[in-house]
């Protein structure tokens, strides 16, 4: 942090400001419905193939964008074999689950020996094909990010770490060696932001956040989030017109490789959708007008079956 910029990046994650304390009617303290899919304690079954499992509550940093934030840290809410019983029980009874997500809180921040047990329960249920783990350690603890805990994550089963990189000023030496670790020992690295204001709304900010997560930390820009309807967050919110702009504009700027998707997890446990933008000007039978990153319009018809 800058301590001499009030308005650095970092600072207005992690630190709390009297904005937040302006709620709005319409946010909600479970703004994605997690709640309403959790049939059993510490577990979301929202999508019919993967589930969230949640090892513990807490976090290496508390997020001020946070859609979790009403819940995280409370009593008894860090790790406990016991309390995970049940959710390791629904997911060994569940065959058409194939991914299970460590989510949390911070799962990472779990000593090793802890993170192994998971791994090796989860393991032990044979329909499950992939673990995927989403974490912030990367970011603002890089030292967690020992060969221990590499070596507790190393199992028979394909691992994918989910990072969560907002900005690029984030992306330090000692994050870079984090993530050669992750990647040397065979994990798939994916990154999630957030769109948030006056930290990373504008296109410049972001096409450097991208590129230098691909180019740097070998880390594949996964989604692009809009900002969620938790309490106390519209200083945080942008429209989403001023985030379809941004990536219409990144179109043209970045290699594919480097393109997340933009996305808005809908109230209610709904699930996410892609937000665009939208490339189609218009259409008449198989006669489309597409629009390119320039924002020219260009003619194509389709050549199928249908049309000879």
């Amino acid at each position: 942090i800058d301590w001499d910029d009030p308005e650095d990046p970092i600072r207005l994650q992690v630190l709390p400001r009297g904005a937040e304390l302006d709620v709005d009617s319409r946010e909600s303290t479970d703004p994605i419905g997690d709640l309403a899919h959790s049939p059993v304690p510490r577990l979301t079954h929202r999508y019919p193939d993967r589930a969230l499992l949640y090892p513990t509550y807490q976090c290496a940093v508390y997020c001020r964008h946070c859609f979790r934030k009403e819940s995280l840290n409370d009593g008894n809410r860090g790790f406990s074999a016991r309390a995970l019983e049940p959710a390791l029980a629904y997911v060994a009874a569940h065959p058409e689950l194939r991914e299970i997500i460590l989510t949390g809180g911070d799962p990472l921040l779990l000593a090793d020996r802890e993170v192994r047990w998971i791994r090796e329960r989860l393991e032990a249920i044979p329909h499950l094909r992939l673990l995927r783990v989403h974490t912030r350690i990367p970011v603002v603890l890089p030292s967690r990010v020992t060969a221990g805990l590499v070596e507790a994550l190393e199992g028979s089963r394909m691992v994918v770490v989910v990072t969560h990189f907002n900005h690029p000023r984030e992306i330090t030496a000692e994050a870079e060696e984090a993530c050669r670790r992750l990647r040397k020992a065979g994990f798939v690295l994916l990154n999630q932001s957030v769109l948030l204001r006056g930290v990373n709304d504008d296109t410049d900010t972001l096409e450097e956040l991208f590129r230098e997560l691909v180019y740097r930390l070998g880390a594949r820009p996964y989604y692009l989030h809009h900002c969620d309807l938790t309490p106390g967050l519209t200083h945080f919110r942008t429209t989403i017109d001023a985030g379809m702009a941004i990536m219409r504009e990144l179109r043209g700027r970045l290699s594919g490789v480097c393109q997340p998707t933009y996305v808005l997890d809908l109230p209610g446990g709904h699930g996410k959708v892609p937000l665009g933008p939208n490339w189609v000007e218009g259409r008449e039978a198989h006669r489309w007008l597409f629009a390119d990153w320039n924002g020219e319009t260009h003619p194509y018809e389709e050549v199928v079956p249908e049309t000879r």
